[in-house]
């Protein structure tokens, strides 16, 4: 144990615990847990610090990065992964065996808190939410006893801990389904976007409504900064991209893109065939720790004249840099999984996300911001995800439909009467 706090991928929010707990296995998550709660501290989860919800000021802090194991069973096709394993780490020892797991864009976030956000992944379209392919779990509650959780033992809370967040417990391990993915079409198409933003948005929006199930996409928009370490295309531009992740042929993959590439010129067109262990490049998040602040809203539908007021509200006008990603959802996501969990919105068309880095601007202009993004979107909106509430913590309406939160609100009240773990529910999608 120690009083030092774990550096993270986020620096934008403090971490001051009284205490630090360096666990190593389950049984130092128990004692931590049991001890937190006969001295009553509160406790909090940090594994790589990716999604952490704000600042951490007392009480005790779990640090699972140390619990970094990975087993694959090929047979089975699925994957034990430890509470501090990175997607990374999974993919790497998933695709010798021609598997993949439900990862999303970035294979430096933690597997465990991601999933149990309920999870994007690159192949969401085809394949559903990350939460949907968990078999089994191992669970610290807040009685201090580490249980398995699975469809036939604690049914309840493998229902609410697959989409609910960290709020029942720490979470130790996870069992959860891999897919045969040994390679993919995919990548990104760029596009200048000063004077034609609301032209490619609108252009992507329609094209969205032509394609399979099998093929999953995103659009993002941002003024990238004039730095040296950027491709010389994107320096100091605004850039309207599209990226996508498709299971069909290279040649199919080609045929489905070509709406796209017919936009116009492309400053970069990185769309081809490649490994699954590539995936990455086709999103390329920033690899290194920085200070961000980010929100979500889920939304049933959406046109390009609304997409077009979005853009430019966030683009080169906007008083701070922001990262607008719009997620095409649907397909598989909008299926109930065989054993039903707690990840919420399955009717939803998309996800916008928007993100901002908090060099030179401060949280209060950024909410204020999206709080005028929120507005303009607030007729056809769903609520937030989850998973992408970055230093919002202390904001948790929206993350489950009412019917949804009621029941995880009833297991709360059964599992943490101290609140332990949290207060209300919807806190935190943990510390990734």
């Amino acid at each position: 144990m120690t009083t030092t706090a774990p550096s993270g991928f986020q620096t934008g929010f403090a971490i001051r615990p009284d205490l630090v707990v360096e666990a190593a296995r389950a049984e130092d998550v128990r004692t931590a847990v049991a001890d937190a709660a006969a001295r009553g501290l509160r406790v909090h989860v940090h594994a790589t610090g990716h999604g952490q919800p704000g600042a951490v000021e007392g009480g005790v802090l779990i640090s699972t990065r140390r619990m970094d194991c990975v087993e694959i069973d090929p047979v089975r096709r699925t994957a034990r992964i430890g509470a501090g394993v990175t997607w990374g780490q999974v993919i790497e020892a998933a695709v010798p065996y021609g598997l993949a797991p439900l990862n999303g864009s970035s294979p430096s976030v933690g597997a465990v808190s991601y999933t149990l956000g309920g999870g994007l992944p690159v192949l969401a379209r085809e394949f559903g939410y990350a939460a949907d392919h968990v078999r089994a779990l191992d669970v610290v509650t807040a009685d201090g006893v580490l249980r398995r959780v699975s469809p036939a033992d604690e049914p309840d809370l493998f229902w609410a801990l697959r989409g609910g967040g960290h709020r029942l417990g720490v979470v130790t391990a996870m069992e959860i389904g891999l897919v045969e993915a040994g390679r993919l079409y995919g990548g990104s198409i760029a596009f200048h976007g000063d004077g034609t933003a609301a032209e490619v948005a609108g252009r992507y929006l329609e094209w969205t409504r032509t394609v399979p199930d099998t093929l999953t996409s995103s659009l993002a928009a941002v003024r990238y900064p004039d730095l040296p370490q950027l491709p010389q295309p994107l320096r100091g531009r605004y850039v309207v991209s599209v990226r996508v992740a498709y299971t069909g042929s290279a040649a199919q993959g080609e045929r489905l893109v070509a709406l796209l590439r017919a936009i116009g010129p492309a400053v970069v067109d990185s769309l081809r065939e490649m490994t699954y262990a590539e995936s990455h490049t086709i999103h390329s998040d920033p690899p290194f720790p920085h200070a961000y602040y980010g929100d979500s809203v889920v939304l049933g539908d959406l046109d390009g004249d609304l997409a077009a007021r979005v853009l430019e509200l966030t683009g080169p006008k906007a008083p701070m840099m922001t990262v607008v990603q719009l997620n095409h959802l649907g397909g598989a996501l909008a299926a109930r999984p065989a054993v039903d969990n707690a990840v919420p919105y399955r009717e939803a068309g998309f996800l916008l996300r928007l993100l901002s880095p908090l060099d030179g601007t401060d949280v209060a202009s950024v909410r204020s911001l999206y709080a005028e993004v929120a507005g303009l979107l607030a007729p056809g909106a769903l609520g937030r995800s989850l998973g992408f509430s970055f230093g919002g913590g202390d904001r948790t309406e929206g993350f489950h439909d009412a019917r949804t939160q009621q029941r995880l609100a009833g297991l709360v009240s059964r599992h943490d009467p101290a609140s332990l773990f949290g207060g209300s529910y919807g806190i935190s999608p943990g510390g990734r």
